[in-house]
């Protein structure tokens, strides 16, 4: 049984949509295990009647930390927050993994203070998968680290490639690093020595991939800094939403273009399951002593059910051994790749 805490209290929407979509998975999956963590006197009325289901059971956490709280002052402050309470689950090992909707910072900050850090890994990532026109890729870092170093950059490419490796089974997942030019003479200082080390290293590097290369499947895990990731990740889902309402617009503006839509109806529906944001929700911090996903803020019952489904894969598939284990083969060769580069 695979035991999944969750953050009831997170997010733009709160119980009203981490319950239900709680309360769903339960029904897909029969080997998982919830723990609900928020203010049992609002959780409680919600669950109806799964309050008795036996694999189901509310966590009480007195407080709850703000969309727009600063980070640190929730590390310090809110020890009871809902989000803590859920990350302390996993710290205990009453549960394998927490799913949060909530204040990113500060699920970084408190994941990193509570979990800590594997060995030979400085930071910790957030890895999503994106879709592309060969299925999907994984990006990282999506907005963990603002500023990166070469060698946290090769690290990020370890636990990428272990994170697919893991949970799609792919032996030897292909690694990318995301530049403005393929040419090996293209980027700044930290994103060429970057490539040199995951040219010496055993990962399966292809080399530079431009921008428009993420969604044309160039590599399975994509590495970027923080910034760099999570600009790509916003841009990319704004351009979807532009699209997705730019085409209904059209379908919509006379009787003639209505006509078609009917026509069309079926292919315009696996058009927008494919390249459905929502379908891909769940970050997970790759890095931790522990799994900790981020689901989007605004997510709705769908996004949040799939950030769930997205915890229980990493548990089932044991991520974080596969990730230790690499980084260990890793810890000789990392040194004397940066010493070579420098």
């Amino acid at each position: 049984m695979t035991r999944i805490a969750i953050d009831c209290m997170g997010g733009d929407h709160g119980p009203s949509v981490t319950v239900p979509a709680a309360i769903r998975f339960l029904a897909e999956q029969s080997s998982v295990q919830l723990l609900l963590v928020g203010r049992e006197e609002v959780l409680r009325p919600l669950l109806g009647a799964q309050a008795d289901h036996p694999r189901l059971r509310v966590v009480h956490a007195s407080e709850v930390v703000g969309m727009d709280e600063s980070p640190s002052l929730a590390l310090r402050n809110k020890k009871d927050s809902s989000m803590r309470v859920a990350i302390n689950q996993v710290k205990s090992g009453d549960a394998d993994a927490c799913v949060s909707a909530g204040n990113t910072g500060a699920l970084m900050a408190i994941s990193r203070f509570v979990l800590k850090m594997l060995p030979g890994i400085d930071r910790p990532s957030l890895c999503a998968p994106l879709p592309t026109s060969r299925g999907h890729t994984h990006l990282l870092d999506q907005g963990a680290n603002v500023d990166c170093t070469a060698q946290q950059l090769l690290q990020f490419g370890v636990m990428g490639t272990a994170l697919v490796a893991a949970m799609e089974r792919k032996e030897k997942p292909t690694v990318g690093l995301l530049n403005i030019g393929e040419e090996d003479i293209k980027g700044n200082e930290v994103v060429k020595a970057a490539a040199e080390l995951l040219r010496r290293s055993d990962l399966n590097f292809v080399g530079n991939v431009e921008g428009d290369g993420i969604y044309r499947g160039c590599a399975d895990v994509i590495v970027c800094d923080g910034f760099v990731g999570n600009v790509a990740l916003k841009t990319s889902e704004g351009l979807a939403q532009m699209l997705a309402g730019s085409l209904r617009d059209e379908f919509k503006r006379n009787w003639l273009t209505r006509l078609a839509a009917l026509f069309a109806i079926s292919v315009l529906n696996r058009f927008k399951k494919r390249f459905d944001h929502r379908c891909y929700n769940g970050a997970i911090l790759l890095g931790l002593k522990g799994i900790s996903v981020k689901s989007h803020g605004s997510a709705d019952e769908l996004a949040f059910g799939n950030a769930i489904r997205r915890a229980f894969d990493a548990a089932e598939n044991r991520v974080l051994e596969r990730i230790a284990a690499q980084m260990a083969q890793m810890t000789q060769l990392q040194p004397l790749a940066a010493e070579e580069v420098q």
